[in-house]
């Protein structure tokens, strides 16, 4: 038997099989989680921690902290609490299994510009794979549109809260975020397109990203004239890139294609938030750093088209050396699942187990711009919580309980275990 003794916060005689089409869980007023070893990621490790949450978020974190009477208590002995995991880069709920063409919902490649598209749009909140994501301790995500476009569409950024649909689900106040895309994947969509698509070379990429985000500025001096043309949802959502209202995520391996990017970038002056996948960052880590960009990557995909052959294990390390973000990022409805295996695969090459587990947490909650609600055990902070019952680079360890908003999202012993994660 788990060491874990909760307070229900349910009502006596509650329903115990879930319904058809669960709700939202009920924010609990307050809850204390005690004995475990803290990782609190932007401190000291806390051993014998308690962690005080009230209305959803931390109102304290400590060792012998007094227990406020009326507080609903999780005895965490043994176990190890450290913040949600965070993942930047998902589609799940845009290509929610069981996959084929009726879930194939996250490119909307009819043109290679499409600003004006929402990944929530597509967002189907029943996709088996969030549950799976919760029982991993995942509970945030940013949900990207695909890579088939230069410019694919807006992110979504959600909370994993079980719900029906998407609304209760959103990040309330998280900065609005757009996909971007380099490289092989717009060349071979469009490369067969009609005359006005086609892309068959990165100087015709780059060209036609200098000529979208051009005539978005030219669109807002026509829009002050006496008689302006009709509303273009396009240029509006490429003119907020260049004002820095919203975040750039930019998909790409190779070194010269960031570097291209930032040519644009530069000249229209807005910059990257991410670079995503980034397998040849190591090579201009300079760069990104002086830039500011974050790159979020695997530690150890590569090698499975031509601008993925450079791909190196020690890449996030290196960045991190130079003073640089360093993210992981799953890509994958199977790997969200274990980000705490794929970071504890860095400290192999470098990294301290500290600084591995910030490439999970903190500073993917850098790169999405919400540092100051997740990402760390911390006063003030969200309560967005996962409690092992070993260390979370121990192979052999489980996830016991996962909260967002101090609410229980996962519990191993009611909710089960996934198929696969046995």
């Amino acid at each position: 038997m788990w060491f874990l003794t909760f307070v229900a916060l349910a009502a006596p005689g509650a329903a115990a099989a879930p319904s058809a089409a669960p709700a939202s869980p009920v924010q609990p007023a307050r809850l204390v989680i005690d004995n475990a070893t803290v990782l609190t990621i932007s401190g000291p490790v806390i051993v014998d921690g308690t962690v005080i949450i009230e209305g959803g978020r931390i109102r304290e974190v400590g060792s012998g902290l007094p227990l406020p009477a009326g507080f609903p208590v999780v005895d965490a002995r043994g176990g190890y609490l450290m913040p949600g995991i965070i993942d930047v880069h998902s589609h799940m709920g845009v290509y929610s299994w069981p996959g084929g063409s009726g879930t194939d919902d996250g490119n909307e490649a009819v043109e290679a510009f499409t600003p004006r598209v929402w990944a929530g749009d597509s967002f189907d909140p029943e996709d088996p794979a969030l549950a799976r994501a919760r029982a991993g301790g995942v509970t945030t995500i940013q949900v990207l549109p695909g890579s088939a476009n230069l410019v694919g569409g807006l992110s979504a950024i959600l909370k994993l809260r079980p719900a029906r649909t998407i609304e209760p689900m959103l990040f309330a106040g998280a900065p609005r975020g757009i996909k971007m895309a380099v490289g092989e994947n717009p060349k071979r969509v469009y490369r067969n397109a009609p005359d006005d698509d086609q892309l068959q070379t990165r100087m015709g990429l780059f060209a036609a990203l200098r000529a979208r985000f051009q005539a978005a500025l030219d669109y807002r001096t026509a829009r002050t004239r006496k008689e302006p043309p009709a509303r273009d949802l396009d240029a509006e959502t490429l003119l907020d890139v260049i004002d820095g209202k919203i975040r750039v995520n930019l998909h790409g391996y190779r070194a010269y294609d960031v570097v291209g990017f930032y040519r644009v970038a530069d000249a229209f002056g807005f910059s990257v938030a991410i670079f995503h996948h980034a397998l040849d960052a190591y090579k201009v880590r300079d760069i990104l750093v002086a830039h500011g960009t974050a790159v979020a990557t695997w530690p150890d995909w590569w090698g499975f088209k031509l601008e993925a052959f450079d791909g190196i294990p020690w890449n996030a390390q290196m960045v991190h050396e130079a003073g640089g973000t360093a993210i992981l990022h799953s890509d994958s409805a199977d790997h969200v699942q274990r980000l705490n295996f794929e970071a504890a695969k860095l400290v192999r090459y470098g990294m301290s187990e500290s600084e591995a587990l910030r490439t999970i947490t903190l500073n993917p909650a850098i790169g999405l711009g919400l540092a100051d609600r997740v990402g760390a055990i911390a006063p003030g902070r969200d309560a967005d919580l996962v409690l092992y019952d070993r260390h979370p680079f121990d192979i052999y360890t489980q996830v016991q309980l996962t909260w967002i908003d101090g609410a229980p999202v996962y519990d191993r012993e009611r909710d089960g275990v996934p198929d696969g994660q046995r």
